[in-house]
């Protein structure tokens, strides 16, 4: 079986051409197609949400795979390096700032927020004390399992592994396996 980036590579300067040719049209058409054809199912589809990508984040790379069902909320503040997936029902916050680099493959069900409420005064109520910004950095040759939390401000340094159903607030040493409720160290990479 042909992985698609060896395709993608093979159809590299069609890619190229395509992407500058669809610079002419505003952003907000690709905003809405975007939502448009967020739960098509097809490679075309898939296509279609990298060439918007490319005209809507703050930086995109090459060989960006964005399933169906994924909500991206202010992409401006994006940031995907090269040969990233994004799997189905996916939600990723950039409101704060998000960084996604090389390599990384982030597992259906997962969140990325990078913006959180405040809560510090007892007397105001917590959805009145509005909310706080915190960049996400997730770093290259990352994997991040099915139906993870990457919570506002978290680093996530290369060669890491989230596990399934974890949530991460902090700091994952580079090399590092984490899991849990928070994640916590299970081991070291060798």
């Amino acid at each position: 079986m042909i992985r698609k980036r060896v395709i993608v590579q093979k159809l590299s300067v069609v890619i190229n051409l395509i992407i500058k040719i669809s610079r002419f049209l505003p952003r907000s058409f690709y905003l809405f197609l975007l939502k448009f054809i967020r739960h098509h199912d097809n490679y075309l589809a898939m296509f279609v949400r990298y060439i918007c990508l490319k005209n809507c984040a703050k930086s995109c790379g090459g060989n960006v795979a964005v399933f169906s069902g994924v909500y991206l909320h202010k992409i401006h503040n994006l940031e995907i390096g090269d040969n990233v997936s994004i799997h189905p029902m996916c939600y990723i916050d950039a409101s704060g700032g998000v960084e996604i680099g090389n390599d990384v493959s982030i597992a259906h069900a997962s969140t990325i927020l990078s913006e959180e409420h405040i809560f510090s005064s007892k007397s105001v109520n917590i959805r009145d004390q509005g909310c706080e910004l915190k960049a996400t950095v997730i770093e290259n040759n990352v994997w991040i399992g099915s139906g993870c939390r990457i919570l506002a401000g978290s680093n996530i340094r290369s060669g890491s592994i989230v596990a399934a159903g974890a949530v991460v607030k902090k700091v994952v040493e580079t090399n590092t396996i984490v899991g849990g409720v928070p994640a916590k160290l299970i081991k070291e990479r060798e």
